[in-house]
């Protein structure tokens, strides 16, 4: 394993630790190298909406966080600057979604990410893209 991939998950690592909302989500760390993520959770009950579906902060939350964890590995703190996603099926109580985050762009003081979500047939439910603006901090 590359040097910059076990600083990666020690950082990830770091940042689960004290991520309560995370924590919360039941998400699961499947895959961590530098400027890239693979993630996955459970959908519950009690993440429904009123229409009986999963509802859209749910899935805009774990892509959120395949985002941090992609952008932030490098031991630099980064935040978000703008974050968007498309829905494109519903999920569902029961459904095991995997948001795998890739980075487009690693800039000096920027960086873009796409994160694809998928259920656990493989479908793409959601697409969440991430720009982030990097800090002089370190995280561990």
């Amino acid at each position: 394993m590359r040097e910059k991939d076990i600083l990666a998950q020690q950082v990830v690592e770091h940042m689960m630790e004290h991520d309560k909302f995370s924590q919360w989500l039941g998400i699961e760390i499947l895959d961590i190298k530098e400027g890239y993520s693979k993630i996955q959770m459970t959908i519950r009950e009690e993440m429904t909406n009123g229409f009986g579906i999963v509802h859209g902060g749910i899935a805009f939350s774990l892509g959120d966080s395949a985002f941090a964890f992609a952008c932030n590995n490098r031991n630099t703190l980064s935040v978000a600057l703008d974050t968007a996603i498309n829905f494109l099926k519903p999920v569902h109580p029961g459904d095991v979604l995997i948001a795998e985050a890739k980075e487009l762009h690693n800039g000096k003081s920027t960086g873009l990410y796409h994160i694809a979500i998928t259920n656990q047939q493989g479908h793409v439910v959601a697409m969440f893209k991430g720009t982030c603006f990097r800090t002089a901090k370190k995280l561990v």
